[in-house]
């Protein structure tokens, strides 16, 4: 199945691609279908079914709010995130739903939001939408967000993002292959990637627009520098990146320097994104929104502290991440609740650290060893949002986890590219790992840290 690298980067609104960019894009998908079908007029009801990881975390990670804003006619990529709380705060108070913006459903919050964590049996983040017409018909879609803001109808056997009828003058199905790939062209990963980028669009467009996500990163990266306070959603989580900055800026000025420099900043820029992340603001999937901070923070890093970055040097750092990211989600899953963790922190510090291997000069294997011990060192990761809600520990791991992936280039080109794991090794035990883990440490808060940050405070109460 031919993947595009833009599909591993899409500008969307946190807190989680999977359970609010996904869900707001199928909602919007299932409004088209009213229009095609010219039965929007025609409806009197509208029911939201969230099943499994979308119900248990639902609230946490905005999916009821994602779904009505997509209902309305909304989608991730352009919708201001300023106008969500309002539009809620009206739709509460009039219990009236306007379907794409003009026409009214009568709605009720408690009455219409259906609420099960027993997932369906295709993918563990499924919504069904029913709306009721006129006539008492009802017109059904059951929808998967299946990660990185990517959605299946139900109705159908592929993604409905994938376009048919593409072949790629360099498909690959494992590293071993996209490896063989680069040693008879002699080409890099990221020579093949764009090679196969230019059956949907010119060169210069690819360049364009990977520099326009680069754009948007750093965008995000600002915003979350400039915020100050608590995040949302309960747990009192004081935003830190604000602050390190203002530490790290005396200390450039005063000219104090140690050996963790680099280091803080590579903190501060995941912190930044993450941060903005929870609070619901505008970023790029990388793949995921759980992991959106690693590939920004090891880019910036790059940006910061190489003479040689460039332009160029960005889209080939994303077009060999994108390759990584690209193998993970077609041979495992970049879905947390799916795989847990490993597959959205852990595929991003892979994805992070190939490509910096890359614009490091690494040869093709340097980078696939890169890669691998960006994901070996991260399987086995859970997913267990305190409280449902991607602060606790979502936001530290994606710092921890760019530190690692720049430490996993570093390690990479020390060598020649040989090692004993290879990545379609590391991705296979990723996709096993995740089969075997129980479904409560895969994004339903109903294990590990979310279970055992509430025993603890109780403890401490009593």
């Amino acid at each position: 199945m031919p993947i595009s690298v833009f599909e591993l980067f899409n500008i969307g609104i946190g807190p989680s691609s999977s359970h609010t960019v996904g869900p707001m894009r199928a909602a919007k998908f299932f409004l088209d279908a009213l229009e095609e079908r010219q039965a929007t007029s025609r409806v009197t009801g509208m029911e939201i079914h969230l099943h499994g990881s979308l119900s248990a975390t639902g609230v946490g990670h905005g999916t009821d709010r994602a779904v009505i804003m997509g209902l309305m006619g909304e989608l991730p990529a352009s919708i201001d995130p300023d106008i969500i709380a309002p539009a809620i705060d009206e739709l509460l108070e009039s219990q009236v739903l306007r379907l794409g913006g003009r026409v009214s459903v009568p709605f009720l919050w408690e009455r219409d939001f259906y609420w099960s964590n027993e997932p369906l049996p295709r993918h563990p983040n499924a919504m069904t939408l029913v709306a009721t017409l006129r006539d008492g018909s009802n017109i059904t879609q059951t929808w998967y967000s299946v990660g990185g803001g990517f959605v299946i109808n139900g109705a159908d056997e592929e993604n409905a993002d994938v376009e048919p009828g593409i072949t790629l003058p360099y498909d690959f199905e494992s590293a071993d292959a996209l490896l063989e790939i680069c040693k008879r062209e002699n080409m890099s990963i990221a020579q093949v990637m764009m090679a196969n980028e230019l059956v949907w669009r010119s060169e210069e467009e690819v360049r364009q627009e990977l520099f326009g996500i680069w754009q948007a990163m750093q965008a995000c990266i600002a915003k979350g520098l400039e915020q100050t306070g608590v995040l949302p959603g309960g747990l009192n989580v004081r935003r830190r990146a604000s602050g390190l900055l203002a530490r790290l800026e005396r200390a450039e000025k005063n000219l104090i320097a140690t050996t963790f420099s680099a280091m803080d900043w590579v903190n501060l820029f995941a912190l930044a994104v993450n941060e903005e992340n929870a609070a619901g603001g505008r970023m790029v999937t990388a793949p995921t929104n759980g992991a959106a901070g690693i590939i920004p923070a090891v880019l910036g890093y790059w940006m910061k502290f190489e003479e040689s970055a460039c332009e160029r040097g960005v889209v080939d750092f994303l077009l060999t991440a994108g390759a990584i990211g690209i193998l993970c989600k077609k041979n495992a899953s970049i879905s947390g609740a799916e795989v847990g963790c490993q597959g959205e922190v852990g595929s991003a510090c892979a994805m992070a650290a190939a490509g910096l291997c890359q614009v490091m000069g690494g040869t093709p294997e340097q980078v696939e060893n890169a890669a691998e011990i960006g994901l070996e060192h991260n399987l086995g990761l859970t997913c267990d949002p305190v409280g449902g809600l991607v602060q606790v520990p979502c936001i530290e791991r994606n710092a921890i986890a760019s530190v690692k992936a720049i430490n996993a280039a570093q390690f990479a080109l020390n060598g020649d590219g040989s090692h004993f794991i290879s990545l379609d090794h590391a991705i296979r035990t990723m996709r096993d790992t995740g089969r075997d883990m129980q479904s409560k440490y895969k994004e339903t808060s109903l294990g590990g840290l979310a279970v055992n940050y509430g025993l603890a405070v109780n403890a401490i109460e009593c």
